[in-house]
């Protein structure tokens, strides 16, 4: 369109009174045509007359013009700028449901192009302002996962945003632990222990697909049985470079809609990357209190768990004992048969001593061939039984290295709070100590405290 000036409505005032003029020219001529005197018809004043009444067509046209297309334009620009507002709300720390249909939206009451392009505007608002929630949903939801490294409270913060983002009644979250699924976290479900049994979720968790299940109202899925009747259940596998870590499970009393599976896609593919890190994080700290030949406790992690333990008998008046363990000629052990053989050796008397520890008692490697047992609540005769259980054990374990059999025994040195007067753990240790350097000089391959 040829453009005179940089107004619109200026330029269309500009043509209709110009056709008006051309119209009021040309009107007389066309007069005559139909049979009117040219004496009349070609006179000034007539031609005057005709332009001015094209003149003044020309005008209520545009006046028309501004007063129907220019007040919906002006409501048009009204409403931008005030879902503009809101879209800045939304991106801020405002209302997320600020910009309602009433609010924001054009009135839609004609089937022209006006009509149309108030329909386009309302979608655009309304994809603008889904856009916009979920971009602060998912800075909240991403704030969240990574304020927890622990995978379990990870989890359970995770389906809980996720069940009340997506107004859902129940769900869960299995992670992969050991070739099994584990739930980590659930809510609204009954029967949990058994959805990683199920053969859907085991499914979803090996395609690395969504599932999505619709249920009758008459049928009952085990596993996913729930506080509710579910009518769909979702099945999301959770896929951190192209390995499935575990899945979500979300079930729902109504038919959930096509485009909650792309949002969740969206939210899965953050969360797994979360759910990476808490696992990751989980096994650097395993590694750090773990010796790695032995699969116990390092000396560090062992002498600051008998710290906390010691601490607590104090506070509860309660009993503490504890065990210095060392391995009776371990140097002649890997001069006979090897270091290799004596790794073996230590793995043996780690895993022995271990079985016939209590539920809750600790042990740890502190040395080349030294072992620390804390009994929690053990008293002396406790501790002393416990030391001897120890030191037959491992006496009558035979350890085969070829063709051969290694035998080995233990001395063992104990100690007991209250009834050794310390006043901290480490005179604890030093008195175990003390007893452990008896044995050695009395023979060995005994135990006392």
């Amino acid at each position: 369109m040829i453009r005179i000036t940089k107004r619109v409505f200026s330029d269309l005032a500009i043509f209709m009174m110009g056709f008006g003029m051309l119209v009021g020219v040309v009107f007389p001529f066309f007069m005559v045509v139909l049979g009117m005197d040219r004496s009349i018809a070609y006179t000034l004043w007539f031609f005057t007359v005709c332009i001015l009444a094209g003149l003044f067509v020309g005008a209520v046209n545009i006046a028309l013009a501004k007063s129907i297309v220019g007040k919906r334009l002006i409501l048009m620009a009204d409403k931008m700028q005030q879902v503009e507002a809101h879209l800045k709300e939304i991106s801020g720390k405002g209302d997320e449901n600020a910009c309602t249909p009433e609010a924001c939206h054009l009135p839609v009451d004609s089937a022209d192009a006006i009509g149309s392009s108030s329909r386009a505007f309302n979608s655009l608002v309304d994809t603008l302002g889904m856009s916009l929630q979920l971009e602060k949903r998912m800075r909240s939801y991403t704030s969240m996962l990574t304020s927890h490294l622990e995978t379990s409270d990870l989890c359970k913060s995770a389906l809980s945003t996720l069940l009340g983002m997506f107004a859902l009644e129940g769900g869960a979250i299995l992670v992969e632990e050991g070739g099994a699924l584990k739930v980590q976290a659930s809510e609204g479900l009954v029967k949990n222990n058994t959805i990683g049994e199920n053969a859907v979720v085991l499914q979803a968790l090996q395609s690395l697909k969504r599932t999505v299940i619709d249920l009758p109202d008459d049928l009952l899925v085990d596993g996913v049985l729930a506080t509710f009747r579910p009518r769909t259940v979702v099945v999301q596998p959770i896929v951190y470079k192209s390995v499935s870590l575990g899945v979500i499970v979300l079930a729902s009393n109504e038919t959930i809609a096509d485009e909650m599976g792309e949002t969740l896609d969206l939210f899965s593919t953050s969360f797994a990357l979360a759910l990476h890190n808490a696992v990751t994080y989980a096994q650097i700290q395993q590694l750090a209190a773990v010796d790695p030949l032995t699969g116990i406790y390092n000396r560090r992690f062992g002498l600051s768990r008998l710290h906390e333990e010691f601490v607590r008998a104090v506070k509860q008046n309660s009993s503490i004992g504890l065990l210095m363990i060392d391995v009776d000629k371990f140097k002649e052990i890997n001069d006979a048969y090897g270091h290799t053989a004596g790794d073996r050796v230590l793995q043996s008397i780690a895993s022995t001593a271990r079985r016939q520890l209590r539920d809750g008692d600790i042990i740890a490697r502190i040395g080349g061939d030294e072992f620390m047992a804390v009994l929690i609540g053990a008293n002396r005769a406790d501790t002393l039984a416990l030391a001897e259980s120890i030191r037959r054990s491992i006496e009558e374990k035979r350890i085969n290295w070829g063709e051969q059999e290694i035998r080995t025994t233990v001395s063992i040195g104990a100690a007991s709070f209250p009834e050794q007067d310390v006043s901290g753990e480490e005179d604890l240790v030093e008195a175990a100590d003390r007893a452990l350097y008896q044995v050695k000089e009395s023979g060995r391959n005994r135990a006392t405290i």
